[in-house]
């Protein structure tokens, strides 16, 4: 074979490819796998280019990815305080109360629903400490916020409004507003003026975020959104400027009220891209957060709420799938309660044979038995976090779990049941709503926390399929991604702990020695 531009040597090879299961050296060339073999096939390898790195026992797999993620997104929305690690209402009003102004206002973002303590959100809890400094603070959730008074105001926002899709301005019994705003419609008046970063320093946040990404092993990430529709300008130009760390694929969201103009606009979307990214599906909502009452329940949660699709009318979603499945189109849909899932299972069965392995589903919280073998029989691909059970408690005193009560926050995250009944099974971070780090992704898979602690793990090859063969299902790449095999795509990660045999508190903190996508070494630590 001609020689390689890289050989990458001294490690052991997990390489997910069932004709050879592992090796000891990977010739790279070209930005694709060239050959696999043993240390004495190195020297066939060789040319006076070729660079050798010798990875000191680390082991290789195929490039981790991040199934499930808003790096674009999550630049501009986790702006401000972090408030992730807030515990309590104390706790809050001393973040806030020495938090930074950004242009006049409080920004804050990662704000745990248990911190109020079982008190409804509201801004009365707050607004004494900002000294009328209006304040946007956005939930862990991504889909809720509290705004103060004076955020409020700026907005215009004076009472409840009727809102399309299943979004509530959250008022008290006289009509005023009580500053929490649930799901995307609400929070849009007060987010629009909210201050963003400008263009130069969103991008520069852009590059270090991916950059951070791939120091913990990614190689990419399926990004759930396409912003307000500027994204592709704003890649090319970082593009223009230097290279994406990550490569990435991109689901703009179709919402409630699309009609055939738009679905033939998100079509024709499709293919849009540069040299690292990719616009490839669409993504829709069935419906919201347990949290915030909206999420999709075939019985009411506790509080009497959830049982509204966040499409009014959910025939008009299962219209709209079957207008982009029969253009080839893939989709994910964000479907967290029972009856969500249901609808969605119920959708893609009516396309017939044809849309297996084209549509997926995001988050599946919670879901009965009898759902659970439907994934594998339809080929509908399950996309999970297992970081997301870091919000929950496994005595089921956290606001998640109080909200759908014992019989249904006792089938929480049910990744290992899913692969038991053979569905497919991809695996990512949701980030910003979850730290990106891959590792603790593939850790907490194994070691669910919180809700999810008493239901059964992934093994530690499930657990890194889900982050590589099964995710370039997900992405329909299987024939070029998620395997170390000759023709791939050069995706590869190099972790110093075997991350199938590792234990799972070990293999979060594991170091990265190298990180490889597309053939550029995009993270090198000792290598």
């Amino acid at each position: 074979m001609p020689a390689a531009d890289t050989v990458l040597t001294g490690a052991r090879v997990r390489t997910l490819d069932p004709d050879r299961p592992e090796a000891a050296a990977v010739a790279l060339r070209g930005g694709e796998i060239a050959a696999v073999g043993d240390a004495a096939d190195v020297r066939d390898w060789l040319g006076p280019a070729t660079q050798v790195l010798d990875l000191g026992g680390a082991t290789l797999t195929p490039g981790l990815t991040d199934a499930h993620s808003h790096p674009v997104w999550g630049v501009e929305t986790a702006t401000g305080t972090d408030l992730s690690q807030v515990r309590d209402l104390h706790g809050l009003r001393a973040a806030l109360r020495t938090a930074d102004r950004t242009a006049g206002w409080v920004l804050g973002f990662g704000l745990d629903h248990n911190a109020f303590g079982g008190r409804p959100v509201h801004r009365d809890l707050v607004e004494d400490v900002l000294d009328g400094t209006p304040a946007f603070l956005r939930l862990y959730d991504g889909h809720s916020a509290l705004a103060t008074g004076p955020a409020l105001a700026a907005a215009g926002i004076t009472g409840p409004r009727a809102f399309d899709q299943r979004s509530e301005i959250v008022c008290d019994g006289d009509g005023r507003p009580t500053g929490h705003l649930v799901e995307h419609a609400a929070m849009s008046p007060v987010a629009a003026l909210a201050p963003k970063p400008a263009p130069a320093e969103r991008r520069a946040r852009l590059r270090a975020l991916l950059h951070a990404m791939a120091a913990t092993g990614l190689t990419g990430a399926h990004v759930m959104d396409l912003g307000d529709g500027d994204v592709p300008a704003l890649l090319a130009t970082v593009e223009y400027e230097t290279d994406l760390p990550l490569r990435l694929r991109l689901a703009p969201w179709c919402m409630p009220g699309a009609d055939e103009e738009a679905l033939a606009a998100l079509v024709a979307l499709q293919g849009v891209h540069g040299r690292h990214w990719r616009v490839d599906g669409v993504k829709f909502f069935m419906d919201g957060t347990v949290e915030g009452g909206t999420a999709w329940l075939d019985h009411p949660d506790c509080h009497g709420r959830g049982t509204d699709a966040f499409w009014p009318d959910p025939h008009a979603y299962a219209r709209a799938v079957r207008h982009l499945d029969a253009a080839g189109v893939r989709t994910a849909t964000h479907a967290i309660g029972d009856a969500a899932v249901r609808h969605v299972l119920d959708t893609v069965a009516a396309l017939g044979g044809g849309a297996r392995g084209r549509h997926r589903i995001e988050h599946i919280e919670t879901v009965p038995d009898d759902q659970l073998k439907r994934f594998a029989e339809l080929g509908v691909i399950a996309s999970m976090q297992p970081p997301h059970t870091a919000y929950t408690r496994a005595d089921h005193t956290d606001e998640w779990s109080r909200r759908l009560g014992g019989e249904r926050a006792g089938r929480a995250w049910r990744c290992r049941d899913l692969r038991d009944a053979g569905a497919v099974l991809a695996l990512g971070s949701d980030w910003p709503i979850a730290h990106h780090d891959a590792r603790r992704v593939l850790a907490t898979a194994r070691r669910p926390l919180g809700a999810a602690s008493g239901g059964r793990a992934l093994t530690g090859l499930m657990a890194l399929e889900g982050m590589t063969s099964h995710a370039a299902l997900a992405a329909g790449e299987q024939a070029v991604a998620g395997r170390i095999a000759p023709g791939c795509r050069a995706d590869l990660t190099a972790l110093a702990l075997d991350p199938v045999t590792a234990a799972p508190d070990e293999l979060a903190e594991a170091p990265v020695r190298l990180t490889v996508s597309g053939g550029r070494i995009t993270h090198r630590d000792g290598v």
